[in-house]
């Protein structure tokens, strides 16, 4: 059998196979009104024609727990009970058509409250629908972004019980798998590297004291979400902050391991986005060899990500034990039938839908 096309087991859920589509904001929900950040027609057709695609996981892309929490005002969210209804229906669809639905829980810190991307990405304010970011401490993204409100530790509290409130809402709304987004420099990210977080309490300084929010939003989540559901963890292994103080790989290995301890089942392995400026070696798969290491290191399972693009490529990804699946972002958006397109080269079965039939 086809690595990419074998079922993959975790708790009781078991994923059909290992072509996983990856969060990707769509920064098409709407900006103010009783629908705000809840997903609508295009959010459906996006992520139902991945599914009808033999898809075997689907994360819906990063999903603000509170309003302020979204990295744009066109974010989805999950902080009302309008936005689980909406919801309803698209992970409905994917688990008729066999795919898993699973949902990125977020907090975007001080790169909140910022444009869509294709008019720039800039930050936004009050006048258009924006608000005042916070952070680990007031230390800003990079010179376009305003300084950051600096969280108490009471602010950090409340936000750990959005997170819970947020994994409740949903499984309500059909998900079978939340992702913790730590990773490109939103709050979880902020928290656990020096170069964001210059804090002198007991959440900033030592390493087990910027692992902490990170371990208690885990808990949280973990304690509300089904015990036969599996929980994720998105990480961006290296800050790629040469000679300059920041997240490592070593970090991730050593943090990876404890995530495992806190009920985390699966690591999604990405790199970089908490400091403007810096050089990233962009390449087919620059991103394995940090899942590889979570994978054979920490010894927890692992997804790989980044530029992997070729069935061929992601093929042989698992069969040399670097990951346990592959997220496809870029591809998967280009070719939504990826997982149908891979099968029959490998020689593989996968769900198509009695609607396609004439195509098998």
């Amino acid at each position: 059998m086809s690595a990419l096309f074998e079922p993959y087991t975790l708790r009781s859920l078991t994923v059909p196979n290992r072509v996983w589509m990856p969060p990707m904001c769509q920064y098409s929900a709407v900006a103010e009104g009783p629908l705000t950040g809840a997903p609508n027609d295009w959010h459906f057709q996006h992520y139902g024609a991945r599914a009808a695609g033999g898809t075997g996981l689907i994360i819906v892309e990063a999903t603000g727990i509170s309003p302020e929490g979204r990295i744009s005002p066109y974010d989805l969210g999950i902080w009302n009970d309008a936005q689980v209804e909406a919801f309803r229906r698209i992970t409905a669809f994917l688990k008729s058509q066999n795919t898993v639905p699973g949902i990125q829980l977020g907090h975007a810190g001080r790169k909140a409250s910022t444009d869509r991307p294709w008019v720039g990405g800039a930050p936004v304010g009050a006048d258009a629908h924006g608000w005042q970011a916070v952070a680990p401490s007031a230390v800003a993204f990079d010179e376009r972004h305003p300084v950051p409100a600096e969280l108490s530790v009471d602010g950090i509290k409340e936000i750990v019980g959005q997170f819970a409130d947020a994994a409740r809402r949903s499984l309500d709304a059909g998900f079978e798998v939340i992702e913790l987004h730590g990773a490109h420099g939103y709050l979880i990210g902020q928290f656990l590297s020096p170069h964001s977080n210059k804090r002198t309490d007991e959440y900033g300084g030592s390493y087990e004291n910027r692992t902490r929010f990170a371990l208690e939003v885990t808990d949280a989540v973990r304690a509300v979400w089904p015990e036969e559901l599996p929980l994720f963890f998105r990480i961006s292994a290296t800050d790629w902050l040469d000679g300059e103080e920041g997240w490592t790989a070593d970090d991730t290995v050593r943090f990876t391991a404890e995530l495992k301890e806190h009920g985390v089942d699966l690591i999604d392995v990405s790199t970089g986005g908490n400091a403007s400026g810096v050089r990233i070696p962009v390449g087919p798969g620059y991103q394995v060899p940090f899942a590889a290491r979570v994978r054979n290191e920490a010894g927890v399972p692992a997804a790989a990500v980044g530029l992997i693009t070729e069935i061929q490529q992601a093929e042989k990804i698992l069969v040399d034990g670097e990951a346990d699946a592959v997220l496809l972002g870029r591809e998967l958006l280009r070719d939504p039938s990826f997982a149908r397109h891979a099968a029959r080269e490998l020689g593989a079965d996968v769900h198509v839908p009695d609607q396609y039939h004439r195509s098998v």
